[in-house]
């Protein structure tokens, strides 16, 4: 079995830590469902915010909230400190930025 110290010994990688995040990226470009689930995941247990969950979820702000919806999960609309919506703010402008390429 194949580990990650093995690709950093062929030093096809820095760190193993360079190994699992690409293994992990190219984990979530095969299987796109699994990014929606662990958006909900995250978005249910850590807070952060619907236009947070729809960037790491790859979908538009509109569709994270019908998934959520769907899934019977009440979505938290607006932010609820200034740093919230800032953040917010900068999701949805790099969203809207990369639907108009």
């Amino acid at each position: 079995m194949l580990q990650a110290k093995d690709f950093v010994q062929a030093r096809l990688y820095q760190n193993e830590e360079a190994v699992i995040q690409d293994a992990l990226r190219s984990l979530l470009r095969e299987k796109p469902q699994m990014r929606i689930e662990l958006a909900i995941h995250r978005y249910q247990t850590e807070d952060i915010s619907l236009a947070r969950a729809a960037s790491l979820a790859g979908v538009s702000f509109d569709r994270m909230k019908e998934i959520l919806v769907s899934r019977g999960v009440k979505p938290r609309l607006g932010p609820e400190t200034e740093e919230e919506a800032q953040e917010e703010i900068k999701v949805l402008e790099r969203l809207l930025s990369e639907g108009h390429r």
